[in-house]
Formats: C-alpha cells, sequence, structure tokens
C-alpha cells in the first residue's frame, strides 16, 4: 500500500504541475502588448479563450471521464492518451499568435485535459482503502502546482540565479525579451505531460467498472437538485465559480500592473496554494467544530476580504500579494461543498466524478460568463471609461486599475522589490 501511495501522490504532483506551468503566467502573454513581447489581445479575447475553453472543458468532462472512459478503457491507459494529445495540442499553441487558433486550440485542450482531473481522481478513489489516503495523495497536486509555478521561471525567465530567504529561494535577472519567453510555459507544459503520460503505465491498472453503475449517473445527480438542502448548496457554491475565473484572468495583469516582473508572477500567486495546504490540514477539525455551512461562509467571504484588499492598490505591494493567502480558503469551500455533495452520493457513481455535474454543467456555463464579464470589465478599464479614484469597488478587486486622481502604485518590498513601470493594457 506504501508503494501505491507513492505513485499515486506523484500522479498528483504531475497532475498539477501540467496546469500550474502555464495558468497563471496565460492572462499576462495574452494581453500584453507586442512591443513588450505578448500577443495585444483585448480583454475580451482572453476572457474568451480562457474562460469559454475552460468551461466547454469542465462540461464535457463528466461526459468523456464518467460516462465513457471509466466505464469502457482502463483508466491510466486512457489517462495516457489524454495527456499525449494535450502535450501535443500545447506544444502547437505556443507558436500561435491568431486570436482564432489560440481559441480552437484552447478548446480542444480543455475538452482533452479537464477529463484528466476527474480521471486521476478516479484512480486514486479505486486504488486507496480510505478518504484519509486520499487526503494524502492530493496534497502532492497542490505541491505540483507549486512547484511548476517556480521551476519554471527559473528555467526560462531568469538567469545567474542565486540563494534567498524568501520563497522561490532562487531568483535571478530577468533575460531578454521575458515576456516573449512566456509562451515557453506552455511547452513546458507539454513536457510534463508528456513525462506524466509515461508515468502512467507504472501506475495500478484500473479497469472499467461496468457493473453496479447507473447507466446515466448524471441524470440522478440532477434530480438530487429536487432536494432543496442541495439546491441551495448548488446556487451558494456556483457565484464562486465566477470569482474564481476572474481571478485567474485578471491577477497576473493586475500583479504585472503593480510593479512585479514577469519572472515573479507564478511565484507570487503559489501563495494561495501554500494556504490551501494548511486550510487543507486543518479542514476535517474545522467541519467537526464549524459544520458545513459555516466552512463555506466563511470561504465565500474571504474572497471579499481579499478583493476589498485589492481594490486600494495604493496600499504597500507586499500586502497587495500577502492577501493571495485568502485565496486558499477557496479550495475549503469548494471540499466543504463536493463532501456535503459526497455525502448523498453513492460510491458506485461517485467513483469517476460523474456524481458531479449538477455543480460541473452549471459551474462550467458560469466560468464562461466569468470570464466574458471579466473581459468586458477588462476593456472598459483600458479604455479609461471608468476612471474613477482606485478603490472604487469592492467587486472588481483584481481588474481596479490605478487611474483615479492621486492613485499611485506602491514600491514592492521584500523580495518582490523591482523597479516601477508603467501600467500595460
Amino acid at each position: 500500500m506504501t508503494a501505491k501511495v507513492g505513485r499515486l501522490s506523484l500522479m498528483m504532483f504531475l497532475q498539477y504541475a501540467v496546469w500550474g506551468a502555464w495558468l497563471p503566467l496565460a492572462a499576462r502573454y495574452l494581453t500584453a502588448s507586442a512591443a513588450e513581447g505578448g500577443l495585444g489581445f483585448t480583454g475580451t479575447q482572453m476572457g474568451t479563450i480562457l474562460g469559454l475553453a475552460g468551461s466547454i472543458g469542465a462540461m464535457a468532462s463528466p461526459f468523456i471521464a464518467g460516462q465513457f472512459a471509466d466505464r469502457h478503457f482502463s483508466t491510466e491507459r486512457f489517462l495516457a492518451a489524454l495527456l499525449t494529445i494535450g502535450g501535443v495540442i500545447k506544444w502547437v499553441t505556443a507558436s500561435q499568435t491568431a486570436f482564432g487558433a489560440w481559441l480552437v486550440l484552447s478548446i480542444c485542450y480543455s475538452v482533452v485535459y479537464m477529463p484528466t482531473l476527474a480521471l486521476s481522481n478516479s484512480m486514486a478513489f479505486a486504488n486507496l482503502g480510505n478518504n484519509q489516503d486520499f487526503g494524502k495523495v492530493r496534497v502532492w497536486g497542490t505541491i505540483g502546482w507549486i512547484a511548476a509555478s517556480w521551476v519554471f521561471p527559473m528555467i526560462y525567465l531568469q538567469s545567474n540565479l542565486h540563494l534567498q530567504w524568501m520563497p522561490p529561494f532562487l531568483v535571478g535577472p530577468e533575460l531578454p525579451n521575458v515576456t516573449h519567453r512566456l509562451a515557453d510555459s506552455l511547452r513546458f507544459s507539454a513536457l510534463i505531460s508528456w513525462g506524466y503520460a509515461l508515468f502512467c503505465f507504472a501506475l495500478p491498472h484500473t479497469p472499467p467498472k461496468k457493473e453496479g453503475v447507473e447507466k446515466l449517473a448524471f441524470a440522478k445527480a440532477f434530480r438530487l437538485l429536487r432536494e432543496r438542502s442541495f439546491l441551495v448548496l448548488v446556487a451558494a457554491s456556483l457565484p464562486i465559480s465566477v470569482i474564481h475565473q476572474v481571478y485567474f484572468l485578471q491577477t497576473p495583469p493586475f500583479f504585472s500592473h503593480l510593479g512585479l516582473l514577469d519572472s515573479q508572477i507564478g511565484p507570487a500567486m503559489t501563495i494561495g496554494q501554500f494556504s490551501e495546504i494548511a486550510i487543507m490540514a486543518t479542514l476535517a477539525f474545522l467541519l467537526a467544530r464549524l459544520g458545513f455551512r459555516t466552512v463555506i461562509a466563511l470561504g465565500a467571504f474571504s474572497y471579499f476580504v481579499r478583493y476589498t484588499i485589492w481594490s486600494y492598490p495604493t496600499l504597500p505591494v507586499g500586502l497587495l500579494v500577502a492577501s493571495q493567502f485568502l485565496h486558499g480558503s477557496r479550495g475549503a469551500t469548494r471540499r466543504a461543498a463536493l463532501g456535503a455533495d459526497g455525502i448523498r452520493n453513492p460510491d458506485s457513481w461517485r467513483r469517476s466524478g460523474a456524481g458531479r455535474p449538477a455543480f460541473r454543467l452549471a459551474g462550467g456555463y458560469l466560468c464562461a460568463d466569468g470570464g466574458r464579464r471579466a473581459g468586458r470589465l477588462w476593456r472598459t478599464l483600458a479604455r479609461g471609461i471608468a476612471d474613477r479614484p482606485c478603490g472604487r469597488s469592492l467587486l472588481l478587486g483584481p481588474v481596479s486599475r490605478a487611474e483615479g486622481p492621486g492613485c499611485r502604485v506602491s514600491q514592492p518590498v521584500g523580495a518582490l522589490q523591482t523597479p516601477s513601470r508603467p501600467a500595460t493594457s
């Protein structure tokens, strides 16, 4: 069992390293001007690429992973096939400069990658003895995200690395044309994906499960919406999907506006993953003492607090970046919500994740809507239409731009010190 847990932990590490290698930097690369080395896409185009593509993958995932792959193929082999195809798509995407090509390839990648999240969970649940072991395995996914976000700048964006006492511990001056080099994050992700695909053949054999599984698990999931408590849970959780989507679309450009170098954006965003590890370690205790409703409410409230802080960009940059710690609470919110969902889901159809389409389908739609709205907000602010004083909105935290009268971006402190530079659209 110990060897099996080790292999499944490495699986989770690679699963989220593939994602963490490119997602934190995508919005910055897409919206940076051509003169800086980016693609110069508009906010609406960026929101469409990252929001629409991700939502289509999220909505397709329960059907590909739960209704098809998990019932007709060995999990590890189907996972390897998807990762191989996904790596090819990411490698090709890295060399594209047209909006249409990015949109089509991003949709294709999302449809291929999103089911791997459900399949990796399926693999873990099928081969572990209890849920406590799953928690120990899943935490390595968060560590993998952190590692990819740290290692990429060290390899592709910096030179003459030296030690420092603050994370990410190894830093150096940026290489020339660093914004253009952000495209290499896609190639870096592709390499991890291919390595992960090879490793899949070392994972425990997990044959398809046809017996005892309902033919239309998602139909049973939607019938749960007849229960008032479950309907309220879904309704309360879905708006967080929009907020979370806006976070990944707007935080990288926001951090760049504050003065962080492109090589610092990924590591700075991993503060949220560190807090997620800490919160997940205490989640069982919190649920036992406070209950599902209170934990979910506190997690949602933390979003409000963080965006309130971000709506005042004249605050010290160190404080603005450190408030990322509140991002980890979304892990508590999500897992508490899915835990409440899991209480109602029989193991036979929870195994593949197909028992959560009520979350995934509606959440996918709202993620697309969040991407569209984030893009429209970005476009509005870039045009200077809403040029009110900074801190004008609690809801637009990561999209706020210090353009109002008297607004001044504070200088970064500590490990994030960097010369100031003009804001970019």
